[in-house]
């Protein structure tokens, strides 16, 4: 299993990279619109779809990120994207979480879809545009989901004992949430002085968020986006165990599925844009 990780782990890292790294915006997004497609499909898959229905969905979602790269949005997309995806993370995920996974069946599958693909289609807007915006700007988003999730990991393993939510996700204490917010607390104290010693492309998220709200406003917005990473975790997993689901799938050998991968990153990733447009 460990070697299977590692394998799967080093070829994500070869595609992911280069484009990652290229001059120009459109090899990542075009290879992050593949991803979400491929998230669009398993989403289908564990909310009552067909197998040509599931199809289906990643196939649209694919098409609506296409058509949004084609209209421009990639590099000037609109506010409003950023607002749906804050309203259907924060109200949608509340919701959730406090109702649990014997009342998300309860909801119409239209409906699952229809939340579904908002969360996975603003979620591949706005990281195509922040790798428009640049390197350091798009890896300090990444590095804030990595980061609390690490913490929380750590955190949870020394001093967790309150559960949060033993009915979705038995193995994550209230604990570790305070540990991962500690370190997002920390790598952005630690990447604004960064950015003041380094000549960098763009400014980062933290650097952006500093010069916003100032020290405050930077510590909470930082704690509000980690908090919706635990939730962007916590949702996956719900409907998982609804669909009695272990991974979202199978397409990530020893990982599991796309959605295992960047659950936490769906609602981080344009809500740290809404957070830098206000």
């Amino acid at each position: 299993m460990l070697k299977q990780r590692v394998i799967t782990a080093l070829v994500l890292l070869a595609l992911l990279l280069p484009t990652l790294f290229a001059p120009m915006a459109w090899p990542f997004a075009v290879l992050t619109l593949l991803v979400i497609g491929a998230g669009g499909w398993e989403w289908g898959r564990l909310n009552g779809a067909s197998p040509g229905g599931a199809v289906a969905m990643g196939v649209l979602l694919a098409l609506a990120c296409a058509g949004a790269l084609w209209a421009g949005w990639a590099l000037m997309p609109p506010p409003a994207a950023w607002w749906l995806a804050t309203i259907v993370w924060v109200l949608g995920g509340a919701w959730a979480l406090k109702t649990g996974p014997g009342a998300w069946p309860t909801l119409s599958t239209t409906l699952r879809w229809g939340l579904g693909l908002v969360a996975l289609w603003t979620a591949w807007l706005a990281m195509a545009n922040a790798k428009s915006i640049g390197i350091n700007f798009i890896l300090s988003v990444f590095c804030l989901a990595w980061a609390a999730d690490i913490a929380a990991y750590f955190g949870g393993r020394a001093f967790g004992k309150r559960k949060l939510s033993p009915a979705i996700s038995p193995g994550k204490s209230w604990e570790g949430v305070w540990s991962g917010m500690l370190g997002v607390i920390a790598l952005s104290a630690g990447w604004v002085m960064l950015d003041r010693s380094w000549a960098v492309d763009s400014a980062s998220l933290y650097t952006r968020l500093h010069e916003r709200y100032g020290p405050v406003g930077l510590v909470l917005v930082g704690v509000f986006l980690t908090a919706m990473s635990v939730v962007g975790d916590l949702v996956e997993s719900l409907v998982k165990r609804s669909a009695g689901a272990k991974d979202s799938s199978g397409l990530l050998p020893g990982h599991g599925g796309i959605l295992d991968r960047v659950d936490a990153l769906l609602p981080v990733f344009p809500l740290a844009l809404a957070m830098t447009s206000i």
